[in-house]
């Protein structure tokens, strides 16, 4: 498995545990995937995508690589509180993205990431009721090695 692929599923592993027990929010029933779909492909809410976008390297002196990948998260929601539930994931998203800046996605190697960050967040801000859609754009950084 490539080292970016590896990355989203190590994330989604760590988006799944969001189970409305303290400290989050809401109950994801472990539907969170490393994949894209469309809400007009959903049948399951809350249901969350992450999918790898564009990369880009900075090489340093010391065989020394950085890599920052972009990654997309989609959060779909759907009910008369969609707009609510949305939010509440968001900051659930957020508290996951926050406590594991530095994410190991290949125990067998111990390859890390060097930093998570949240880039953008943005909604439809209600236009799709009784549907709501979210994205959370992140730069991930890891050395190449």
């Amino acid at each position: 498995m490539s080292r970016r692929t590896s990355i989203v599923k190590a994330l989604v592993d760590k988006i799944n545990l969001i189970n409305g027990q303290q400290p989050y929010q809401i109950n994801l029933f472990s539907n969170a995937h490393a994949k894209l779909k469309f809400w007009d492909e959903i049948n399951q809410f809350p249901a969350v995508y992450v999918t790898p976008g564009s990369e880009t390297r900075e090489y340093l002196p010391g065989n020394l690589t950085w890599c920052y990948l972009g990654a997309s998260v989609k959060i779909y929601c759907k009910g008369e509180t969609s707009k609510d539930d949305l939010e509440n994931l968001l900051e659930d998203i957020e508290k996951v993205i926050n406590s594991n800046r530095v994410l190991t996605y290949d125990t067998d190697f111990g390859y890390q990431t060097t930093e998570i960050l949240v880039i953008s967040v943005t909604t439809d801000e209600g236009l799709l009721m009784p549907y709501s859609v979210g994205e959370i754009n992140l730069q991930i950084r890891y050395q190449l090695v």
